[in-house]
């Protein structure tokens, strides 16, 4: 695929003012309209402002939740174009696909940035109708000019086939952004060439949506450890009673065979709470002796001492989702224990430790837990997930065509 460097490479005086349009993730959590973690928005910024150090005119494309088939207030991009603003000391303009497009871009300065209003207001955005997807890519197009081109830097959106991520990159010449470049080129060492001991960390609520990228890991690596909402359905299938913890009985059966692998390595305490609430009353029991009625809410400090004494000596560690509801005081302990214990282990020289971005990315930074820490924090968990467990990915195979 062509890059950011080839792209740059081609920008002369001939072509200064050329408008790139650049589809970028920017979906980040709000409370109300505070930007909670501006950790997208940050990353993003690197590439936006080398191509406005070339004098280009930037017009950037991104999503922010998921609107139901028209604008929604809650969802406008307007406190993601400030904190962009600030973040590359300009003013960002904010505008509606439309006239209102037409007429910012056409009034932005050589090396000035815009930003389209949440381009899933647009229906077409995420249509299984190709034509209706291709109309919404002609519009944004159209933006750059018969002399734009296109450059794919949203890495959390190129499992999508959407209209800025997919058909676009079909009308415009296409370029991989720097985000993008890193994301892939360190997914690939983690498939392709993983310093072994190679140990992968996997959280979240449900087996089954890390069912595909399990089965395609367990082969290659050296242990995997499971906590989160998803450990209790292998704890069942251990034998073990769960009370009201989350359960998928559909997938015992199927966590019963990946344990025979001798990999799985699994809590031996958790914290359960009587109640899903920050004021619940809490405990914390062995998990054979998980009260009935109670949710087990977060891993136990016992099993924060095992997990490092597996993560320990680690070449190579890919952590995926948190190990509770970090979100509430009393279940974030043991999130923070792992991933504390990630940075320790993988702190010497050629280690390489990777977060495979969505809650766990945001359990870093709101855990208050070093970045650097970290060999790399990604931007994108579906895509992250889809790229490990083979699969193609669409906004990336366009960019190789």
């Amino acid at each position: 695929m062509k890059t950011l460097d080839d792209l740059v490479a081609s920008l002369n005086e001939d072509l200064f003012g050329t408008r790139v349009l650049v589809r970028a993730d920017l979906n980040v959590p709000l409370d109300g309209s505070r930007i909670t973690d501006d950790g997208r928005i940050r990353a993003s910024v690197p590439t936006l402002r080398r191509l406005s150090e070339t004098g280009t005119r930037i017009v950037v494309v991104a999503h922010l939740g998921r609107p139901k088939g028209g604008p929604e207030p809650a969802l406008s991009l307007g406190p993601v174009a400030e904190r962009l603003g600030e973040l590359l000391g300009m003013q960002v303009p904010l505008a509606d696909l439309g006239d209102e497009a037409t007429f910012t871009v056409d009034a932005l300065p050589e090396g000035g940035v815009a930003l389209l209003e949440n381009i899933r207001f647009d229906s077409r955005e995420t249509s299984k109708n190709d034509d209706e997807r291709a109309s919404l890519a002609r519009e944004l197009a159209a933006l750059a000019g018969p002399e734009g081109v296109f450059v794919s830097d949203g890495f959390g959106v190129v499992h999508r086939k959407q209209a800025s991520v997919y058909d676009v990159a079909r009308d415009l010449p296409a370029y991989a952004g720097d985000l993008v470049l890193a994301e892939v080129e360190v997914l690939r060492r983690l498939t392709e060439t993983p310093k072994r001991p190679y140990v992968v960390v996997l959280g979240g609520s449900k087996v089954s949506d890390k069912l595909a990228v399990i089965e395609a890991l367990l082969p290659k690596v050296d242990a995997l450890l499971v906590g989160g909402g998803m450990c209790y359905t292998f704890l069942a299938a251990s034998g073990y009673g769960v009370g009201d913890s989350l359960l998928e009985r559909d997938q015992i059966g199927t966590c019963r065979k990946l344990l025979e692998s001798g990999k799985i390595v699994l809590p031996t305490d958790v914290v359960v709470a009587d109640d899903f609430s920050a004021e619940a009353t809490t405990r914390t029991v062995a998990v054979d002796a998980i009260p009935d009625g109670w949710k087990g809410l977060d891993i136990g400090p016992d099993s924060v001492t095992s997990f490092r004494e597996v993560l320990d000596g680690a070449s190579t560690v890919f952590w995926n989702g948190p190990m509770g509801v970090f979100e509430l005081a009393p279940f974030a302990e043991g999130t923070r224990g792992v991933a504390q214990a990630i940075v320790d282990a993988t702190a010497g020289d050629g280690a390489f430790s990777v977060v495979g971005g969505g809650d766990s990315a945001a359990a870093v930074r709101a855990l208050g837990l070093p970045e650097d820490g970290f060999s790399h924090i990604s931007t994108g968990g579906g895509a992250s997930l889809e790229y490990l467990e083979g699969k193609s990915l669409p906004g990336l195979a366009v960019l190789e065509q």
